[in-house]
């Protein structure tokens, strides 16, 4: 692998060599180490606002944004304040505390779907407890999953899964029995013939089906509406639940998240990142007879010592109450400029590039189709090219995602003048690539 080099990055290679001594692969979750794009990483020293700060004091315009979890930009200063009030009151108390409702009360307010919620501590666990609560309120043992959707690193669920596993070609992980997948069944993305199919088969088997509405795990592919319509006809014909995974869309789409747009309501939906305010949480959400089904009312159990911990439900209180029409109207206007303008760009230098868009998270695919549609269309990117243009765009000060199969995300603190500023560092990077026969 190729590092950074020079004396720009002098602390990042020395502390990439140091992490890799004490940190499996020098990181702590797979895209971190930046081999998608074949480089070493950078290492973070602070954040604020749209910019990211590396440890040798470079700023980069920061278009990853926690992965998502970052929509008001970072350090906002109402979280930051009513952390810091926190802190002076406890860091966690293993009992329950007011922030932990007050949070409930706003994603139930926010989501049509949602009677009843139970905190977690992770996108993952949000969804490892949704697949165990439909199968325990079932009684059935298959599950139905999409190829390309990304779940968490459940084992039952990392078949052909987007995220870590889209990136580096991976099927599924080693270290999970075969048998462990078994009631896992794995169908195309967008594919509405291909869910009537199977439910026709063994709809009477199916526990569930888990989705991503809109995923954002194998760069940004939205549902056709036919997709969703006829997911939620049989599923509701066959008494198996519909579990929306909008771990990423949540709040991030619009603020009932993506089943808001489509008009679709799922039985259960899985949230995470931005319901935190930038720290750890994830949450299962849906109606009160299934939700009621978990420990202490249920069978169900789940458990943990931090989940609803008063910081993270703080921040996402924090988060959410500033979260008004009115952000997300800049959001979609700053999101919808650069789509259309960086697009036109890499165009007009002979680029071939789809750009798709879910509000405010975006994927500029480098294929030769007209569209993405789903897991297969995907995989005909040009990682290559990809790899380039983040590399040029690096030394731009502009930081993506370093891989293409993932989202890059806005905030509120991208504005029109740091969106200007990507554009000109696309506009300067699609020169580059010409000049030097990309």
């Amino acid at each position: 692998m190729a590092a950074l080099s020079g004396e720009a990055f002098r602390k990042s290679i020395e502390l990439y060599v140091r992490a890799c001594k004490i940190l499996v692969g020098g990181v702590n979750s797979p895209v971190r180490a930046f081999q998608a794009v074949g480089i070493n990483p950078l290492l973070i020293a602070k954040a604020h606002g749209p910019y990211i700060i590396d440890v040798d004091g470079n700023t980069y315009i920061d278009l990853i944004c926690s992965w998502g979890a970052n929509i008001l930009g970072h350090r906002n200063k109402m979280v930051v304040e009513a952390l810091a009030d926190q802190i002076d009151m406890g860091l966690n108390y293993g009992l329950t505390s007011e922030k932990e409702i007050e949070l409930a009360e706003l994603i139930a307010k926010a989501f049509h779907s949602i009677e009843k919620v139970r905190f977690v501590n992770s996108g993952t666990e949000a969804t490892a407890t949704a697949i165990r609560l439909a199968r325990g309120y079932t009684g059935r043992k298959k599950i139905v999953m999409f190829e390309g959707c990304y779940h968490g690193h459940v084992d039952y669920t990392l078949t052909k899964a987007g995220s870590g596993l889209a990136t580096f070609s991976i099927p599924k992980s080693a270290g999970i029995p075969e048998e462990t997948t078994a009631h896992t069944i794995t169908l195309p993305y967008n594919d509405a013939a291909a869910v009537e199919n199977v439910f026709k088969k063994c709809g009477d088997e199916i526990a569930a089906a888990i989705v991503e509405p809109i995923a954002g795990n194998m760069g940004v592919v939205k549902s056709s509406s036919d997709f969703l319509r006829v997911l939620r006809g049989v599923t509701e014909r066959h008494n198996a639940v519909l579990i929306f995974d909008e771990v990423i869309t949540g709040f991030r789409v619009t603020y009932g998240g993506a089943q808001h747009i489509y008009g679709i309501w799922p039985d259960i939906t899985c949230l995470g990142k931005i319901i935190g305010g930038g720290l750890p949480i994830g949450a299962v959400g849906g109606r009160e007879d299934i939700m009621n089904r978990l420990a202490p009312l249920g069978p169900v159990y789940q458990a943990g010592t931090f989940s609803g911990n008063p910081l993270s439900t703080t921040a996402g209180v924090a988060t959410l109450k500033q979260l008004s029409p009115a952000v997300y109207e800049r959001l979609e206007e700053n999101a919808r400029t650069l789509e259309e303008k960086a697009t036109a760009i890499l165009r007009e230098h002979g680029f071939n590039v789809v750009a798709e868009r879910a509000g405010s998270m975006m994927t500029f695919f480098f294929t030769n189709l007209k569209d993405v549609k789903n897991y297969s269309d995907v995989q005909t990117c040009d990682r290559g090219l990809f790899a380039r243009f983040f590399t040029r765009l690096l030394h731009n000060h502009i930081l993506l995602p370093p891989s293409q199969f993932e989202s890059l995300f806005l905030t509120a603190t991208h504005d029109k003048e740091v969106i200007n500023e990507v554009l000109r560092a696309v506009e300067d990077v699609s020169r580059e690539l010409v000049k030097h026969g990309s």
